[in-house]
Order: structure tokens, then sequence, then C-alpha cells
């Protein structure tokens, strides 16, 4: 989910790493910042490989083989075998459903010799041009790869025939495998998503440019570095293992370069309020004079709140600030077994009705403004049906980024929610009383596999490179546990079963909810290009709720869609006066913007502030401060 890029900190000195015996300047690469920008590298020099002398070769390979089994057998006496799954999926169930694929597969030959035809004629083509090529022809590529698709970006991928025959053989056999998991004839819907996911997910595994031997860019360094590369990145897996407890948690990002409070998550601010689950944050004004409505920004706690408060430059809640807004934060607690048993209606008590209660003691205004984000945006939805449902009408207006109500269309999340998964994962969870939050992060990245696993895996493994310094890659591995009670609640409510939009479907404090209920103005965003809450999904939300609403579109993905300041002058937006009844038609008509949407937002909460009002110093109000911002709950880090 990383979107943006960071500049390198000034006065950044240089690090060293014994490795092998000798010392070497720490060398930095940005492979998810870049892909993150939308911006594509500039390409390698297609500098010949010119292999050293063959003894020296092999005495360096003995070396780093030697010290490669030394380290890997001290790390395996360390190390116990875990049970865990991939990410929340449950592997035997994955294997379930290729056997159910190849059955169907078998039942019908002649497909299959078909299909098989087809990747001998692409060959056949490709063989042809290659040895046109050989001989000094011009040739037209008979594949090629994505334009946004950065493990080609080497320019010895094009201009030396031996690699651009196996990238073209690659994207040929890719092509074809998952033309043909795609068309297999009758498979349920959901075993047809889970096939499709999981074969590009190995074919995204063997890429070429995975291994050494047919990356050139790796190659090349190998042979520069006498295979140091190497030996620094089997260094890189073992620490990363090592930190994951047997488990492979990649290091995305230089994670000693952010100190939360200190560089990340510094907005001023004070907690004045906390219970089991949330301590909130109530932020120093920085006008003389603020809206007298307070807003509470209720944020998903699958992460952690700091998304919406990075730096100074990109930090959401700053910018919020600055426009003359008393904003309060919920910050979540990581939970452990202790809070096991904590419900989704927990959740909603002890969050942001409890914000409501607390708000109006710091400020003495007993209505406020809301922001929902993601999960965040669930839990409000939730509750505003229930507050509905309850008569009480303290929340003047709703804004949801990026948020789910209806979730009949969830992406390609919804390979991992069906009854044999979700009984695994509760299996899993009943062991220590919560999710693990590895597993929840390792669940997203596999949505963009080659952006969030494999470029790190080429950096960091097989060039030898340290990861860069990355505020939003340091806060996407900064994950949290999931409390088992309610974590199930969610996905079988929620994913499984949809029945947030079911009037009466869930019942939340002894009480039956219903969104249509929900009268209070809204503002729903979402992003055009989000993985985790599709904008179509995020756009049924306009039909669902009573009360007026305005939807806008950005451009780019979960983060940086929302997280686009206008200063950046990135990206741009799409507004539409009129609501049809289908998001495509919506987009059909709709108007595009030049740039961040956050004002478009700040026009339309402007009506909901109720005038302005001497500013608020947190603490001054009848909540006294409990500590600094940014508190106590969100330093704590989870396995």
């Amino acid at each position: 989910m990383s979107e943006r890029p960071v500049d390198r900190p000034a006065g950044e000195r240089a690090k060293t790493s014994a490795v092998g015996g000798a010392k070497r300047p720490r060398e930095r690469a940005e492979p998810a910042a870049r892909a993150a920008a939308n911006e594509a590298p500039s390409a390698a020099p297609a500098a010949d490989i010119k292999f050293p002398d063959p003894v020296e070769w092999s005495r360096a390979m003995a070396r780093i083989a030697e010290q490669s089994q030394r380290m890997v057998t001290e790390f395996l006496t360390r190390q116990a075998s875990t049970d865990r799954g991939i990410g929340m999926g449950d592997p035997l169930n994955i294997g379930r459903a290729f056997l159910e694929m190849a059955a169907r597969m078998m039942a019908d030959p002649a497909r299959l010799v078909q299909a098989q035809m087809s990747l001998w004629s692409d060959y056949l083509s490709l063989w042809q041009s290659a040895t046109r090529r050989f001989l000094g022809e011009p040739t037209e590529p008979v594949i090629a790869p994505e334009a946004e698709d950065r493990r080609f970006k080497d320019s010895a991928w094009n201009e030396n025939v031996v690699f651009d025959f196996i990238k073209q053989s690659y994207l040929l056999t890719a092509r074809w495998m998952q033309s043909n998991v795609r068309h297999v004839e009758g498979l349920d819907d959901k075993t047809a998503k889970k096939v499709d996911f999981y074969t590009r997910q190995f074919v995204d595994a063997m890429a070429p440019s995975n291994f050494v031997v047919t990356n050139p860019e790796v190659l090349r360094a190998t042979v520069e570095s006498g295979g140091e590369n190497l030996l620094k990145g089997l260094n890189h897996l073992l620490d990363d293992l090592e930190r994951g407890h047997g488990q492979l948690s990649i290091k995305m990002t230089d994670i000693d370069a952010f100190k939360i409070g200190q560089n990340i998550a510094v907005t001023p601010g004070k907690v004045v309020f906390q219970n089991d689950l949330m301590q909130l944050i109530q932020y120093e004004p920085t006008t003389k004079e603020v809206y007298r409505r307070p807003l509470l920004i209720i944020p998903p706690w699958i992460n952690k709140y700091y998304i919406l408060d990075l730096r100074e430059k990109n930090s959401f809640v700053k910018w919020a600030v600055d426009q003359g807004l008393t904003v309060f934060m919920v910050s979540w607690v990581n939970p452990d077994e202790h809070l096991a048993a904590k419900t989704f209606e927990d959740y909603m008590v002890e969050a942001p009705l409890a914000a409501l209660d607390a708000m109006e003691a710091s400020t003495g205004e007993r209505d406020a403004n809301v922001i929902g984000y993601c999960l965040g945006g669930t839990l409000l939805a939730s509750t505003l049906a229930y507050m509905a449902a309850k008569g009480d009408q303290r929340f003047v207006s709703a804004t949801y980024f990026a948020a789910m109500v209806d979730f009949a269309e969830t992406g390609e999340i919804s390979v991992f929610i069906d009854e044999e998964q979700l009984r695994a994962l509760e299996e899993r969870m009943s062991k220590h009383g919560y999710l693990e939050g590895r597993a929840m992060s390792t669940t997203f990245n596999m949505l963009r596999a080659n952006d969030l696993i494999w470029s790190f895996v080429v950096n960091n493994y097989l060039l030898g490179k340290d990861p860069f310094p990355f505020d939003l890659l340091y806060w996407n591995s900064d994950s949290t546990r999931m409390p088992a009670a309610m974590h199930s609640f969610y996905l079988r409510k929620m994913y499984q079963e949809n029945q947030l939009v079911v009037p009466g479907g869930i019942t939340l404090g002894g009480v039956p909810i219903d969104v249509r209920k929900i009268t209070t103005p809204t503002f729903i965003m979402a992003s055009r290009e989000d993985h985790i809450a599709p904008w179509k999904t995020c756009y049924v939300g306009t039909q669902l709720f009573s009360g007026p609403t305005e939807f806008v579109l950005a451009a780019s993905g979960h983060i940086a869609g929302v997280v686009n300041p206008p200063e950046a002058h990135k990206y741009c937006h799409w507004i539409n006066d009129r609501l049809p009844q289908s998001a495509e038609q919506w987009l059909k008509s709709a108007t595009q913007q030049p740039g961040s949407w956050w004002p478009e937002w700040v026009r339309w909460l402007e009506p909901h502030g109720n005038g302005k009002v001497p500013a608020r110093v947190p603490g001054a109000g009848k909540l006294k401060v409990i500590e600094p911002a940014p508190g106590s709950f969100v330093q704590v880090q989870a396995a």
C-alpha cells in the first residue's frame, strides 16, 4: 500500500556492515517508494557481464557457501516449527481448490490439448522471433510486459537477446497459465476466484527477475562483487526470519530511521481520555478561532492511526487542524490475549460512543462531526445505524474514507473468506485469543505481491541492499493484532454474510440496526485504484443512506488516494452533483478536477461546523491531560 515517494533525510551517513570479513558502505534502494509513486526508475545501462577468473570465482563461491551453511544451521537450531497459515489463508483449503480445478480440467481432455497447442504456437512464434534477432534482423516482441511492470526495468531485458527471450517466454507461460485456469468450466465462483488468485501468486513467484541467474541486474551485481551481494542477502533473510520468530517478515524499510513521536506522528496534541480499547488524542489548535463542532476521526484498527499523521508535509491531521478544526483522534489499543473476548459491539461502545461523551466533557459541545477510515468507516456506519434506532443525533455529519458498508463485491480479499478458511482462522485465533498482526499484513501484501513482496526479495536478498527509509512503509510494517471475538464477528457478519446491509441483520447493544435509517449528511470518498476497498463497492453507500450524500472519487489507491495533501499537487479527483444508481454512470458524467480532494471536503464540512469559537487547548475543559501525543497505545508492537 505504499504509494508516495520519500526524500532521503538530510545528513544521512553511510553505514557499514561486516559481511564475510569485509566492511562495505551500506547500500540503499527504493523499489517500493518508486512503485508507490507510480514512477518508472531509470533503466540501468546494458553493460556486458564480464565474468572473473574461474579459480577466484570458485573460491569466492565456496567461501560464501560455507558461511551460508553455517549461518543457516545456527538459525535452524534456534527455531521451532509453526502452524501458522498463509496470511489469513488456510493452505489445506487452497489445495482443495486446486484439486477441484485439476479434476475439472482432466474431465475435458480436448480443451487440455487445445490449450497445449496454443502454448506451443506461442513458443514457435517466440523461437522464430529470437532466431531472426540472433541473425541481426529487427523484430517486434511477441509479448511485452505491462507499462507499469517494474520487474523488467533493467535495459538488458530488452537489449540482450538471451534475457529478452527469458522474459518473453515467462510472459507467454504466465499468460497461458492464468488464461487456462480462468476458463475452467464447472467451478463455483468462490473456487474460481481462489484458483485465479493463487495461480497469480505462483506466477509472480516464478518470475525470472526473482532468481540470480535469470535477472541481469542481480547477475551483474554478483559478478562485480564476487558474490558478496548474495551473502549480504542471506544475512538479511536470516534477520527477517529471526524478527518474524521463524516466519518470514520482510523488512520493507529502514525501521531504525523512524521513531513514533519524534519524526513520525508528531502533530502536537494530548491524550485526554482512555479505556480498554482506545486512547483519545486532542490536538493543539494552530488558529485563534476554530469551528464550534469538534471533529472525531475513527481510523481502522487493522493498522495504527498515524497513517493520517505521518510527517508534517503529508499529515491529514495537521492540515485539518490548520483549517480551524478541533481534531480528536482514536488511537486503538494493540490487543493481547486479555482482550480476546472484546466484541464488535465493544468497539462501538468504547470508541465512537465513548469519544462523544469525552469530547463533550473537553469542549462543552454535545454534537460533533466524524470521519471513519476503512474499517473505521464500517464501524461508523454501524454506530450511526445504532444511534438512529436510539434517536441519538449527536453526529451531525459523517465522512467515509475508502470504507465499505455493502460487502457484496470486496475484490480479491474475498478469496480468504469462506466457511472452511474462517473455521481454520478461528482455530488459530483461539490459541492466543487474537490474530497475529503479521497475518493481516501478509494478506494485504499478497494483493500486490510484485510491489510489496517480490520487489523486496530482489532488493534485500538478491542484490543485498538495505531497504530505503520510507514513512509509509514503516507504517505498513507496524501491524496490529485483532481480538478473536471481534475479528470473527467482523469477517462472518460483514465479509461472508453481508449482513450490515440487511435491515435487522446485525444486532448491537440489543438493537437490530438498519443502515437505511441513517439520515446524517454524508460525504463518501473512494480511490479509483483501491485494491482493499474497491471504489464501486464504496459507491454503494450513496444508495443506502437516507440523508443527503456527496461522493468524490480520488485517483491512486487505498493510501495515496486518501493521504494526498494539496501542496503535493499530485493525482486528481472526480466530482458529480448527481448520484445515479450505477457507479459507472456516476463516473461517466463526473468532472475531473486537478490535485487533492481535501479542499472539496472542507468546503462540504464548513456548513456543519456551526460557526467559530475561540480555540480550545487540550486539558482546559473537564478532561485533564493523561500524556502527550502520540500516546502509549500506539507504541506497542505486535508479533
